[in-house]
């Protein structure tokens, strides 16, 4: 016992000693690694937050402290150490606008040299940094990364011991994965190339020469494998995460200028003259002579160069197609270059239809009707008082007054400029009138010349003072040509147009060569079922009657100087030819509202068009010498092509022939049924255009649609528009862009399709007007201005400048548009073969359902045939039955 005291006495005074009073290493990692503990919790619990700040640090603060997010501070290494001197520093510099400044006053009483910066990724105290103010979990924070790092390179030296010294060679067994690998297992095929090289016997052992050969030269000589891309590797990205941080954007710009010293300096623009002796010596000097021998030879391949090729091509203007300014490449939009309004004639009424002069740039004519609503059609009674009927003719000096005024005896709903001679224009009238105009009195004004005053031949029954018509007013073009009431249309015309000039329609519309040159016929159509063709020259086989000669021969008054140009067309202008347009299979006629013929004026119609405009009156063209050849005395052409795309007035489009037929049974002379008819539209088809590149592709606009046809093709059309939101009025093609079409709605919007952008929908939508438009005609004034003639239904005629994207064709736009259109055909085509095989199949189902009924009905039939055997059967039986138990009855009484 006494041993054991002691014992304890040494122990206890070791214990208490005061060379052990410091505590050993071991104590310290225990208290270390409980704070640690501790302070984690805290933490974790939120209890720091007088010791953590939250911070928004912008991503310039980040650049400058080097703590960029995903670069500098991660998730693996999110904190990072700044020193407190770099912070204050940061403070003056920025001032207010520096992300510590709220904290000034807690950074500058804490004392340390160093500040940690962590990166919160999960917003636990509210910012994506905060700062560690707290030096005990600073130290904790940077060992427990230190240890996190020495962890991973241990573990990542147990996996290379694991790897390399664990690594043993052992048995596969197969769990089921077998198949799944047989199955991506790559075999090779059985049958491999084989190659057999032969060599003549001969040969054997001879010495083998190399030479050299062009691969060009000889024919499959090698063959090239050029990479490409396989679409079986491109892999299409879903989703991304993108991480964007709001901040204000900085730009640093700086020029610099190259500083030029002034000087002074002289320029001599008159040049010296050399005396005729200087010019003989030098011509003659054996200097000139050399040079010129030795530039010679450069100067001709330098000429020759030129005739190849543009020098002066800017090849870098064209690699752009990109412009932002207005007018320039990229801009699309149509802008107003100018409007005509006549507060007298046109304010308040309908443009009926426009036309630009063929010869004269920038002159551009309207007409204009009243606007009648269906109650006023119906009852005359309720028309207001007919107003004048006019043409107006405008140019750009004068928004307000027209130029020119053509009168008419109605209201004009058609016209159009004879193609070879434009003081010639022809016009239909709203009661089935065809009107002719000459103009040549007033070729000096159209063209910009001195107004022409008021003829003399006039006179005003009022005093000088009191005449309300100056003597400058705008002049009026009186018609020179009528067709009669009684054998013209019964209804409005609605569509008129000159035959080209290379052949003309005689009897039975059978078309010949003309012997003029010169466009003297028109096709005129009506709501009426008719097509009229009319002649403007005069006529041999017209009988006239004794008062008909009379008058003819009688000189009638002429006060207002009517011109006389189409005086032999009076009283008896019949149409030359007619056709009917009856339907294919139901009874009545076609109504045409629009007409159009594949064959076209020549190239020298605007040569001859340019010639006889520039004559004045009585200089061009006398069609009253004309005579209407014989058709004996004439030459029949057999390539004119005879068909009339038509649109009627009730949504339907057709193609009828002109020519008239004999019918093989009958005997009479009819014209043939059209070919085809298709109700594409839902409302009257106003527009019936072919393409201006494109002599068999057709545009026609009604109701609700448009559609593009080919001529020949008779499975339908190629595009048909969905049905818009509001009326299709009117439509062109672009004069210089095979794709693009322009549109012309009920509300006042234009809208602009270009097929090789989309055709499910407009390109562009534009508003010009606030009311229904009516008509839309473009022009080409220059290669660099290009003009689009919009009216309205108030009267107001909208000129608009088309922009440089619309007016630019594409590379190869022309051969795309082709390609699309023979794309579509070819759809048709594939469509119309299904649809025959399709009601085959179908018939060939009916025929068997049939068949099958039969067999059922078969069947059925032979089991009632069935049972009433069995039946019959049946009582057979029993009769035999009853007779068997009767004679077994009667024997035992016998007995």
């Amino acid at each position: 016992m006494n041993l054991l005291a002691k014992e304890s006495d040494v122990a206890l005074s070791r214990s208490v000693s005061p060379i052990d009073t410091k505590p050993s290493q071991k104590v310290k990692d225990k208290v270390r690694s409980r704070t640690r503990l501790k302070s984690a919790k805290r933490v974790k619990s939120g209890v720091f937050t007088e010791d953590i700040i939250p911070l928004v640090l912008t991503s310039k603060t980040q650049e400058i402290f080097h703590c960029v997010i995903d670069q500098d501070v991660t998730d693996e290494n999110p904190y990072k150490l700044i020193k407190k001197e770099d912070i204050i520093n940061d403070m003056k510099a920025r001032g207010g606008v520096s992300d510590f400044h709220p904290f000034k006053q807690q950074i500058l009483e804490h004392a340390t040299d160093d500040f940690l910066i962590a990166f919160d990724k999960d917003f636990k105290y509210g910012q994506s940094f905060y700062v560690v103010l707290n030096e005990s979990m600073k130290e904790m924070i940077l060992q427990s990364l230190e240890q996190k790092q020495d962890v991973k390179q241990k573990e990542e030296e147990e996996e290379e011991e694991v790897l390399f010294k664990d690594f043993q060679i052992r048995d596969w067994i197969d769990l089921g994965s077998g198949i799944e690998i047989e199955q991506e297992q790559v075999v090779e095929s059985p049958t491999k190339v084989k190659f057999k090289i032969s060599r003549i016997r001969r040969e054997f052992g001879a010495p083998v020469t190399f030479d050299d050969r062009n691969d060009f030269e000889t024919k499959d000589s090698y063959i090239e494998c050029t990479s490409y891309q396989d679409k079986n590797f491109s892999i299409k990205k879903l989703e991304r995460d993108i991480g964007i941080q709001a901040v204000s954007i900085l730009g640093e710009n700086s020029t610099q200028t190259i500083w030029t010293y002034p000087r002074n300096a002289c320029t001599q623009y008159t040049p010296t003259e050399f005396t005729e002796k200087e010019k003989d010596e030098i011509l003659k000097s054996e200097a000139l002579n050399v040079f010129i021998n030795s530039v010679a030879l450069r100067f001709e391949v330098a000429l020759q160069q030129n005739e190849i090729m543009d020098v002066y091509y800017d090849d870098w203007r064209e690699l752009s197609e990109e412009d932002g300014t207005f007018g320039g490449k990229a801009d699309c939009h149509l802008k107003e270059y100018q409007s005509f309004t006549d507060l007298q004639r046109s304010q308040g009424k309908r443009i009926s239809n426009i036309e630009w002069h063929p010869t004269i740039l920038g002159l551009v004519a309207v007409s204009v009707v009243d606007r009648i609503t269906w109650e006023d059609r119906v009852n005359p009674s309720n028309r207001p008082f007919r107003s004048h009927s006019h043409i107006l003719l405008w140019n750009f000096t004068d928004p307000i007054h027209p130029l020119l005024m053509l009168a008419a005896p109605d209201d004009i709903y058609c016209f159009q400029f004879c193609p070879t001679d434009p003081n010639i224009v022809a016009g239909g009238c709203k009661n089935g009138q065809v009107v002719l105009w000459d103009i040549s009195e007033f070729a000096g004004r159209l063209q910009g010349n001195l107004p022409v005053a008021k003829p003399d031949t006039v006179k005003s029954n009022l005093l000088p003072e009191l005449d309300p018509a100056p003597h400058l007013e705008v002049p009026i073009a009186h018609y020179c040509g009528v067709s009669s009431v009684e054998n013209g249309h019964k209804l409005v015309i609605t569509d008129i147009c000159w035959i080209p000039d290379h052949f003309e329609i005689i009897q039975f519309g059978v078309p010949c060569e003309t012997a003029e040159g010169a466009c003297v016929q028109l096709v005129t159509c009506s709501t009426d079922c008719s097509i009229l063709f009319w002649d403007v020259r005069r006529s041999k086989a017209r009988v006239l009657t004794r008062q008909e000669r009379q008058k003819m021969e009688k000189e009638l008054p002429n006060p207002e100087g009517v011109p006389n140009t189409f005086k032999h067309l009076a009283l008896y202008w019949k149409p030359i030819h007619q056709v009917a347009l009856p339907k294919i299979t139901a009874i009545g006629d076609y109504s045409p509202m629009k007409i159009s013929m594949k064959e076209k004026c020549s190239d020298k119609a605007y040569e001859k068009a340019q010639l006889n405009f520039g004559k004045g009156k009585g200089e061009g063209a006398d069609y009253g010498t004309m005579d209407i050849p014989a058709s004996r005395d004439m030459t029949t052409l057999t390539e004119i092509n005879t068909n009339l795309f038509i649109g009627t007035e009730d949504g339907e489009v057709t193609s009828v022939d002109w020519q008239i037929e004999k019918d093989v049974d009958t005997g009479k002379v009819t014209t043939p049924r059209p070919i085809h008819c298709y109700p594409v539209h839902d409302g009257p088809v106003n527009t019936v255009q072919r393409s201006p590149f494109f002599g068999d592709i057709i545009l026609t606009v009604g109701g609700w649609t448009f559609a593009i046809w080919k001529e020949g093709v008779t499975l339908g059309p190629l595009l048909q528009s969905a049905c818009a939101a509001k009326r299709c009025q009117t439509g062109h093609w672009s004069l210089s862009r095979p794709g693009v079409i322009i549109i012309g709605k009920e509300d006042g919007n234009i809208d602009i399709w270009d097929l090789l952008e989309k055709t499910q929908e407009p390109s562009q939508t534009q508003n010009v007007t606030s009311v229904s438009i009516s008509c839309i005609k473009p022009c080409i004034v220059s290669p660099r201005q290009h003009l689009l003639a919009v009216s309205d239904d108030f009267g107001t005629l909208h000129v608009l400048e088309v922009p440089w994207a619309l007016r630019h064709p594409l590379t190869q736009e022309k051969s795309n548009i082709e390609a699309y259109f023979d794309r579509e055909v070819k759809r048709l085509e594939y469509f119309e073969a299904r649809k025959i095989s399709r009601s085959e199949k179908e018939a060939e189902e009916e025929e068997e359902k049939t068949a099958a009924e039969a067999e059922v009905q078969t069947a059925e039939q032979v089991e009632e045939e069935l049972k009433k055997e069995y039946g019959l059967y049946l009582q057979e039986e029993k009769k035999i039955i009853v007779a068997q138990l009767g004679k077994a009855l009667q024997i035992p009484k016998e007995a």
